[in-house]
């Protein structure tokens, strides 16, 4: 974790002290719920939650302390807690194991964190739709391969990004409910040695679902999708950030990052105004998307558990969402105060001469009888003299002055297919599909 890129609510998650405290919440509810089965006594568990009342603080160097001596996190806290209780804390992970303590965890601090990710994606979607409900009917051109394609609006863009931000909320809903899994079933997951029903009542107490089945760990599938989601998430990310990164371009500018009053762009030249939130965002998008890999290949555990996954989740857990906190974050900063520029946008769009209308000509050529070989061999051979011309030449003028294109179509047909308006007939339908 960078600090540079994080924010304090979700990197309080994965603070030792944090972790250390759901351990204790762990353990006491599974040793309220053995008191009650009569498996240790109920004086174990009234003495944990006594002491926890007190709000202890959690001496996080005195445990590393005995990690140092013990080489076991989860014995070195035991121990620890022990000596702060007293007798009664020998009652404590009676017939569990330490995946059971650790994997549990881990579900309660990546279910936090999807509930933090859930809220920006919710400022995210609140920023995108006002914008384009703003910019619902400013006109643009659209671009394929990067080239002039034909008319679009700036609000289409944006209702665009909405979609997807909004299909990438419901799949991180589906990723936290597959990810907040509790299992407390012991060795190798038979239940030998404790209850099935102390797995319940912890799992109600921490707000999860229970592992119908987990190996001494909770299968690693669910990790996967869950950080596959977030790698998912990370491209949608990109994808808005390479537009704006490329809509601020100078031959273009018909957008960019707010730059605010006492900003730099360069060092060495003054005049510079760099993209470098939505540049940086495609780094943070690097980052999160690398992160999906490792988890599935943690997936391939040996038998009924091995550790290789551990390393890799002590990574990718705080990395992967704290980025894609600040991310989230960012981006709907970006989007907030997006500077829009919709004359830039209109003197693009008429640069090249009515080259964006060709499509409407060939259409009413075929329409008029013209064969469609012969309906494109027209209008490209025009359009195409505006191309060389950049734009100097007028492709209206050019089809009016071809008699070919004049013997199917009067100079009022063709002029009626030059309306820019005509592109924007469904903009309404498009904007109620995707706001509803």
């Amino acid at each position: 974790m960078v600090p540079r890129y994080a924010r304090p609510a979700m990197s309080a998650i994965w603070e030792p002290e944090a972790r250390f405290r759901i351990w204790f919440e762990i353990e006491a509810h599974a040793t309220e719920k053995l008191g009650e089965l009569g498996v240790v006594p109920k004086s174990a568990a009234k003495a944990l939650w006594d002491w926890w009342a007190t709000e202890p603080e959690i001496d996080v160097p005195a445990i590393d302390a005995i990690e140092a001596v013990t080489k076991h996190d989860v014995i070195a806290f035991l121990t620890w807690v022990a000596e702060q209780v007293g007798d009664e804390a020998r009652f404590m992970h009676q017939g569990m194991t330490s995946s059971d303590v650790l994997d549990t965890t881990l579900a309660v601090q990546l279910a936090r964190s999807a509930d933090i990710l859930l809220e920006d994606l919710d400022l995210l979607l609140a920023a995108i739709k006002r914008r384009a409900e703003e910019h619902k009917y400013t006109p643009t051109i659209g671009r394929s391969h990067g080239i002039h394609a034909e008319p679009v609006t700036f609000g289409l863009k944006l209702a665009q990004a909405y979609a997807e931000f909004d299909r990438c909320k419901t799949r991180l809903i589906a990723a936290r409910k597959e990810i907040a899994t509790c299992a407390i079933s012991g060795a190798v997951g038979t239940f030998a040695n404790i209850d099935p029903s102390v797995e319940a009542h912890v799992a109600d107490k921490l707000g999860l679902e229970i592992e119908p089945i987990s190996t001494q760990v909770i299968p690693r599938d669910r990790h996967a999708m869950f950080f596959s989601v977030l790698a998912v998430i990370a491209g949608s990310i990109e994808r808005v950030a390479v537009e704006v990164r490329h809509l601020q371009r100078t031959e273009v500018l018909e957008a960019e990052e707010y730059f605010s009053p006492g900003q730099k762009g360069s060092s060495a030249m003054p005049h510079k105004r760099n993209p470098i939130l939505t540049e940086n965002l495609t780094g943070q998008a690097r980052m999160i998307r690398g992160y999906a890999m490792p988890a599935l290949e943690n997936v391939a555990l040996w038998h009924e558990r091995d550790i290789s996954h551990s390393s890799v989740e002590r990574f990718i857990g705080p990395d992967a969402t704290i980025t894609l906190d600040f991310a989230l974050g960012r981006l709907t900063g970006v989007i907030d105060k997006l500077l829009i520029y919709p004359e830039r946008m209109q003197r693009n769009m008429d640069r090249m001469g009515g080259l964006i209308h060709s499509q409407r000509v060939l259409l009413a050529l075929t329409q008029a009888g013209v064969s469609r070989e012969d309906a494109y061999r027209l209008v490209q051979r025009n359009a195409m003299k505006v191309w060389e011309s950049d734009g100097a030449m007028s492709l209206l003028d050019l089809l009016k002055a071809d008699s070919e294109v004049t013997a199917a179509l009067s100079d009022a047909e063709i002029e009626a297919k030059f309306d820019l308006d005509y592109h924007y007939k469904q903009v309404d339908h498009i904007f109620d599909r995707v706001f509803g």
